[in-house]
């Protein structure tokens, strides 16, 4: 065999555009974007601006296929989008409220006089606005509580303390001509605005909520009546068995005769069974000024001449 002495092999070199030489790519998750572009268009290199607003126009069209129309979407949004009724500056005006129509208004009065205050707004309402059309209700009942005496005195009790109800179309004027009358505190809302100007906006109180206030009002109109007749019922009883007490006495006499200084005993009410004398009589309102002792001291009552009666020693 016949061996090959002085030959040396040499690697064929590739020629250049056959050298594949890899690269570290970094990864992205970015999705990746792919251009249509007509095989003319990539031979003669970078697009035309006629062909870019073309490729927009078939994108968006394509787009617009697929999910919609997006300005249809965009103006279903907007429109359902929640309007501002006013700005802050129409807010804070006090005239918008007249928009509202004729309302109940809860005004703040002195606690003080305030059955005079309710009267005196009503009159200066009236000739400030002789125009206006209002209503002024303060609720209250009328409470009758018996005395010592045996009269009875009436005192109108208020629902509401230190408030009254004004029905009205209210507006800046009215508003500031009311928040300017004797006794009155103003409205009652809520505070309103911004720092710098900040103020009290009226809230008008609901027709159902008055009609609760005229239903209450009523209910304790009715209830005060019942316990003022059951009242005036047991008071008349109670009399006639005193009377009746003092027509049977052996020891009553006829007080009318009696002199000041004579010995007396109270036959009814509060002061029944207490034994003092007498010391003024008078015949022509019949009263009598009875003098008694009341936890060892000495004091003057005056009573109704039937509630008294001539103390007489046994027989």
């Amino acid at each position: 065999m016949q061996m090959l002495q002085g030959l040396t092999f040499l690697p064929k070199p590739l020629p250049p555009h056959s050298i594949s030489i890899r690269r570290a790519v970094p990864f992205s998750s970015a999705p990746q974007t792919t251009v249509l572009v007509s095989p003319a268009t990539a031979l003669e290199g970078e697009l035309s601006a006629r062909e870019r607003r073309q490729l927009r126009r078939e994108r968006r069209e394509r787009n617009a296929a697929i999910s919609g129309s997006w300005r249809e979407e965009v103006e279903e949004r907007l429109a359902q989008r929640k309007k501002k009724e006013y700005s802050l500056k129409e807010m804070l005006n006090l005239d918008n409220l007249a928009k509202l129509g004729p309302q109940w208004w809860m005004v703040r009065v002195a606690r003080v006089n305030r059955h005079e205050i309710s009267d005196l707004l009503a009159r200066a309402i009236a000739r400030g606005f002789p125009d206006m059309e209002f209503k002024v209700y303060f609720p209250t009942i009328l409470e009758k509580k018996k005395l010592k005496n045996g009269s009875y005195s009436e005192k109108l009790k208020p629902l509401f303390p230190g408030c009254l109800f004004l029905y009205c179309v209210l507006n800046k004027e009215v508003h500031d001509y009311i928040k300017e009358c004797d006794g009155v505190g103003g409205f009652v809302g809520s505070k309103f605005g911004y720092k710098k100007r900040l103020i009290n906006k009226p809230k008008p109180v609901s027709a159902e909520e008055m009609e609760k206030v005229f239903q209450r009002a009523k209910e304790q109109k009715q209830l005060h009546e019942e316990n003022f007749i059951s009242l005036e019922d047991s008071t008349n009883t109670n009399s006639k068995q005193d009377k009746r007490k003092s027509g049977d006495d052996p020891w009553a006499s006829n007080v009318n005769h009696l002199a000041p200084g004579a010995t007396i005993r109270v036959v009814s009410g509060p002061f029944s069974d207490y034994t003092g004398y007498l010391k003024d009589l008078d015949h022509t309102n019949e009263k009598a000024t009875v003098g008694i002792t009341l936890f060892g001291k000495e004091s003057f009552v005056d009573l109704e001449v039937d509630q008294i009666a001539a103390e007489t020693s046994r027989l």
